[in-house]
């Protein structure tokens, strides 16, 4: 779950609570449900998001792939990867999405 969530996901979260709660759970099952490794199933979750053109999906998985320990240059390899699948104009959409700010680590406030 993300530290700052936007607030139409936040507003959504509180007004439909029993769905929220429902589609983490699937969320759970359907990670754990394969043999493909953390790593393995955050590399698939970013070439997914990818494939689909989210960019708000893509710098979340991003973010969960780097947390998981996928390094910059295999994130890099999978939108060079998406050249011939998904196209040369969708590929460099995607590598931009890896380098946005929004990909990167959240930051956690110090308390001052």
């Amino acid at each position: 779950m993300p530290a700052k969530m936007p607030p139409f996901t936040k507003d959504f979260r509180q007004s439909h609570a029993d769905v929220w709660e429902a589609f983490n759970q699937l969320a759970d099952r359907c990670h754990n449900a394969g043999p493909l490794d953390e790593k393995g199933r955050r590399l698939v979750k970013v070439a997914l998001a990818m494939g689909a053109g989210t960019e708000g999906g893509t710098h979340s998985a991003v973010r969960n792939a780097r947390a998981a320990g996928v390094t910059q240059e295999e994130l890099e390899h999978i939108a060079v990867l998406g050249i011939t699948t998904l196209g040369f104009p969708a590929a460099m959409r995607a590598l931009s999405w890896i380098n946005d700010p929004a990909a990167q680590p959240k930051r956690k406030e110090s308390a001052s």
